[in-house]
């Protein structure tokens, strides 16, 4: 059998599996959702934006919804990869927490992470689907990985700890604990520095005190 030359051409990632252009059109998608927010923003707007066809953006997502709630737990996704990168072997445990805690309350007050929830608050109750790919890609799955990392340590020895999913979202709430709410509603534009090192060390003290083995 002969082939013809169409038959052999490599031709590309099927549509719709293009991870570039999938990265194009979030970004695209970012910068309007962050400008004129969820209602305000169009499909035709983020096209735009993305520099692809209308047509393009319903081969990758299936509405406006679908493309928000992608974007959502991209970033979630991304800002994880940096933030829970945790050593069990490291042996200074305190420092390894105060480390993540500090990531951790820095990720939630960058302006665009504090935009992206407040939408996700706005639209959860319209389209429950979105505030579910949120705490998924997100708080979800900041306690699966502090939980693994806490019980390497149970089983080190260092840690006594009897649900590592509930202790490693005490400790989450307990570094933004009087930090993120003040930001998030508007009460304040900014946290300084030194209040953000106080309540982290705080949470720090308090779970090595409820944990820590003795």
């Amino acid at each position: 059998m002969i082939l013809s030359v169409s038959d052999t051409r490599d031709t590309g990632p099927a549509a719709g599996h293009d991870p570039e252009k999938r990265r194009q059109i979030l970004a695209g998608a970012r910068a309007v959702f962050l400008e004129r927010g969820f209602d305000a923003a169009s499909m035709g707007e983020i096209a735009r934006a993305a520099g692809v066809s209308k047509g393009t953006l319903y081969v990758y997502f299936e509405d406006k919804v679908d493309l928000f709630g992608a974007l959502v737990a991209c970033e979630c996704d991304e800002t994880a990869e940096v933030m829970f990168v945790l050593d069990a072997a490291e042996p200074d445990l305190e420092a390894a927490l105060t480390k993540l805690g500090l990531s951790f309350v820095e990720a939630m007050l960058r302006p665009s992470h504090v935009a992206t929830v407040r939408i996700v608050i706005a639209v959860a109750d319209k389209f429950p689907t979105i505030g579910l790919r949120f705490l998924e890609a997100g708080p979800n799955s900041g306690v699966r990985r502090l939980s693994a990392f806490l019980q390497a340590k149970v089983d080190q020895g260092v840690l006594d700890i009897e649900d590592t999913d509930a202790a490693a979202s005490q400790f989450l709430s307990l570094s933004k604990d009087t930090i993120l709410a003040p930001v998030l509603f508007g009460a304040a534009a900014t946290i300084d520095r030194v209040q953000i090192e106080t309540v982290v060390a705080r949470a720090v003290t308090l779970f090595m005190r409820i944990y820590g083995q003795r």
